[in-house]
């Protein structure tokens, strides 16, 4: 086989991180009608609300500070008078949603992101959530979860929520070494994290989560095995160890300060991660689809040996729900079907939804094909494999896809059969590569400039 460093020089190139399929970029130029998205969400939650329940995703976009490595949507501002206005056009669109549903939600999940939800005060939290269960009931296996920053995620932030159900904690780490910190504008000392981390224990929440980057300006080999030995002293339940997306070229990510002449080569990026996994996995940590980790006793780790591991546009989930749908500026929902993104300014979002209006920007209606190329790319994100021995999961052009992956073949990454392909271990790094090969629309519509990060 190819030496490793041969491999990444051969599949680093640009591709999408495959949260949906098909990914934004290639949702239909038409996009879909309010109307359509409407009646694709009506049959989902038919389908779905008694038994399986729904998630809803809701975006609080507020930060102090600009972190310049982050591609999220968000508002800098220490103005907090923004915080009522804003959650009141948060429980506005909900009712919204709610005069459509044909009956009370059940809500399995809830996921706060951001921006930073902790820069909302605890009261305004829980009027948030208790504004949400207004028109709504928690599901019998209910999992809810928020972004905190280590920084301003207070005692009181933490007992607010977990007396509301929330049960999952997670912090934005990044990296401990000072020089990174200072480039990315992200500076929390080791000590605030850990404060948060007890506080997290203390007060009984069942799986705690940090974020690290590996591939940051300035970042190298030491400056990742003193994260990783300063993460174990802490023993997160969950290690989300990402790679770092460049895409300074994408507007408003606010990517600044530093250039790619600051970061790591593609070979000192995946040593990042080798070095890393290695540091985890002799911890006690086991790798979970594409750059996660958790302990044995965490869910996450049981719905990858069930089965049942999920991803969608807020990563992997242990908790999967055929309806989601995200409320605040630039969230999207997803009701299986069809896709819907809400505007991406503040402003605009809040007077869509005063107006009585759902504050759709862009979505897309899924075809047939979409649907069974979305379970194949499904399944190799989160199991490394998917088989198309039932007929459904035939499509016309399968044949050409695998045949984009024969070279992989013959480099002993992926292993084909009439019937199914699996991935190798060695082929855990290039998983994004593989799923290149099933999407059509990618390959029928090449991008002609830069959209994606690398790949490795």
């Amino acid at each position: 086989m190819s030496s490793e460093k041969s491999l990444i020089q051969k599949y680093n190139i640009p591709g999408p991180r495959y949260t949906s399929y098909p990914t934004v970029p290639f949702w239909d130029e038409d996009g879909i009608t309010t109307n359509n998205w409407i009646a694709t969400l009506k049959r989902s939650f038919e389908e779905s609300n008694q038994e399986e329940g729904i998630s809803l995703y809701i975006h609080l976009p507020f930060c102090e500070n600009l972190c310049t490595f982050c591609g999220c949507h968000k508002r800098i501002t220490k103005r907090h008078s923004v915080e009522e206005p804003y959650i009141d056009t948060v429980l506005k669109e909900w009712n919204l949603y709610c005069e459509i549903l044909s009956e009370k939600p059940k809500i399995k999940e809830i996921h706060l992101g951001g921006g930073t939800p902790t820069f909302f005060s605890p009261e305004n939290l829980k009027k948030l959530i208790d504004g949400i269960f207004e028109k709504a009931e928690r599901h019998l296996d209910a999992e809810f979860s928020f972004e905190g920053h280590p920084n301003n995620t207070s005692d009181l932030h933490q007992q607010t929520l977990f007396d509301l159900g929330f049960k999952r904690s997670s912090f934005g780490v990044q990296d401990y070494n000072l020089k990174v910190q200072q480039t990315i504008n992200r500076i929390q000392p080791f000590s605030n994290v850990k404060a948060v981390t007890e506080a997290s224990r203390k007060i009984g929440y069942t799986s705690v989560s940090h974020d690290l980057i590996f591939g940051l300006p300035h970042q190298t080999k030491e400056c990742i095995i003193d994260t990783i030995e300063k993460t174990n002293q802490l023993k997160p339940d969950r290690i989300a160890f990402y790679s770092y997306a460049h895409v300074p070229w994408i507007k408003g990510v606010g990517q600044r300060g530093y250039d790619e002449k600051d970061l790591p080569t593609a070979e000192e990026k995946r040593l990042l991660y080798e070095t890393g996994k290695s540091l985890l996995t002799e911890s006690g940590y086991v790798e979970i689809g594409m750059d996660h980790f958790a302990l044995k006793t965490d869910s996450m780790y049981k719905a990858m040996k069930d089965e049942k591991l999920h991803r969608n546009f807020m990563g992997y989930s242990a908790s999967k729900t055929q309806l989601m749908i995200g409320l605040g500026m630039s969230a999207i929902g997803d009701s299986w079907y069809s896709f819907a993104q809400n505007v991406k300014s503040v402003e605009e979002y809040s007077a869509l939804v005063n107006q009585g209006e759902l504050p759709l920007l862009r979505g897309h209606f899924l075809t047939g094909e979409d649907l069974v190329i979305r379970k194949h790319i499904l399944n190799i994100m989160c199991n490394f494999e998917t088989s198309w021995e039932s007929d459904e999961m035939k499509f016309p052009e399968l044949e050409a896809c695998l045949e984009q992956l024969a070279e992989m073949e013959q480099d002993n990454l992926v292993e084909i059969t009439a019937n199914s392909l699996k991935l190798k271990e060695d082929a855990r790094p290039f998983v994004r590569n593989v799923c290149m090969a099933f999407d059509l629309r990618l390959i029928r519509n090449q991008p002609k400039t830069r959209i994606f990060s690398m790949t490795i």
